[in-house]
């Protein structure tokens, strides 16, 4: 059934096939290949071209969709309420933690929440709280909590 069909229609079918397969699963790049396909199958049925010519069409159709459509992309940034959502450490900074294991600056553990650290600074001894001021990799930066005296 598809022997028979120009090779312009078979692009258009691909086309078309890509922007629905973008509907279903989005990832917002399937979009760009579906039209370098549909303009390559328009341009393949107004000009009768060979195979080579139409994948070489099609390669410089999608590039220019890709760069076209970053460009797009990269200029529809959203703001979020809360820009370290998915930014677990940077979520850390500000918090007080109690010592587990004895601060200095080669080492130490905190706890936070329901796991340890490794954390570096202090000084401070285990039951101490201190407070999170920065992140190095795996390990938490940490200075004692300054604590008013009572009044």
């Amino acid at each position: 059934m598809l022997d028979n069909l120009e090779p312009g229609w078979l692009w258009m079918i691909g086309g078309v096939l890509l922007l629905i397969a973008e509907i279903i699963a989005p990832g917002f790049f399937l979009l760009f290949i579906g039209a370098a396909a549909l303009a390559t199958g328009a341009f393949a049925l107004l000009f009768d071209l060979g195979a080579a010519s139409q994948l070489a069409l099609f390669a410089l159709y999608s590039l220019i969709a890709v760069m076209v459509g970053r460009r797009f992309y990269a200029n529809a940034a959203v703001d979020s309420s809360d820009p370290l959502l998915n930014d677990r450490s940077a979520r850390m900074v500000g918090k007080v933690v109690t010592v587990v294991e004895p601060i200095d600056a080669q080492g130490g553990r905190v706890r936070v929440g329901d796991s340890e650290w490794s954390a570096r600074g202090g000084p401070a001894s285990a039951g101490d709280k201190v407070r999170i001021t920065g992140v190095d990799g795996n390990c938490l930066t940490v200075e004692a909590e300054r604590i008013l005296p009572p009044a």
